[in-house]
């Protein structure tokens, strides 16, 4: 009883527990099923656990991930901005949408992709940056601290997302409203984002909307790659980017 009762006190409300975890503080398999017998545990999957009874979120299950297994994943682009503020002009769906990104080399576990979280989770495996863990940042949703992108890495992985699941005129009004971003920061994942058509992209828009932290930009440490590159078929190559996209209001070019 001493035992169950100090992992309870250590335990978050609301977050999953991984048999990992459980062997640390000294309960190994046939404990911790003694445990799920006597009403103290239940499964949620293999290697991992809830308080029987408690009600978990995606966000307890990413607690799990972040905290205990130390597993590089975040919420990332769309899902960063809206928890941010900056969702005005993102369509609503009928179920909440979780965008996770995390890079190819990272498996997350059988019991988190396949628990039913009430909530469409979606992953993104790439390696847009070479420093990965820059501009992330913590944010307590019910109650539980979670990894999620700033907003300055956050635009920059929604752009990764244009055209094939996310829209270019969303993309557009939400740089609109990004008035607030913080140049020192921008000007670090630029360089560190290893695509290029996303770099352009961000660097045109942003200049579009003439926001006074784009006149702190460095472009000249900003490798842009060379050719074209089309982001929406159809569209009008920008000469300055060196990319195809439409036509966007009050542009001149």
């Amino acid at each position: 009883m001493k035992k169950i009762n100090q992992i309870l006190q250590e335990w978050p409300s609301g977050t999953v527990i991984t048999s990992d975890w459980l062997k640390k503080k000294g309960v190994y398999k046939q404990l911790a099923n003694v445990y799920e017998t006597s009403g103290w545990l239940e499964r949620v999957g293999r290697g991992a656990y809830k308080r029987k009874g408690d009600e978990i979120s995606w966000q307890g299950g990413l607690y799990a991930l972040q905290k205990l297994q130390d597993l590089p994943v975040h919420v990332g682009g769309k899902t960063a901005l809206e928890l941010q503020g900056y969702g005005h002009y993102i369509k609503m769906a009928d179920r909440e949408q979780v965008i996770l990104w995390k890079t190819p080399d990272v498996r997350l576990p059988t019991w988190f992709q396949e628990y039913d979280w009430e909530a469409n989770l979606e992953v993104r495996s790439a390696t847009l940056f070479f420093k990965n863990d820059q501009g992330l940042s913590t944010k307590t949703l019910n109650q539980i601290d979670i990894t999620i992108s700033s907003a300055e890495r956050a635009i920059l992985e929604y752009l990764y997302d244009v055209p094939k699941q996310e829209g270019f005129d969303e993309a557009n009004y939400i740089m609109e409203g990004l008035s607030s971003l913080r140049p020192n920061t921008l000007q670090q994942l630029l360089e560190s984002c290893e695509s290029i058509r996303v770099k352009r992209l961000f660097m045109y828009l942003a200049e579009h909307h003439n926001h006074r932290w784009f006149e702190r930009l460095d472009s000249s440490t900003i490798n842009f790659g060379e050719g074209k590159r089309e982001i929406i078929k159809g569209g009008k190559l920008n000469k300055k980017y060196k990319i195809v996209v439409p036509k966007l209001l009050r542009e001149d070019q």
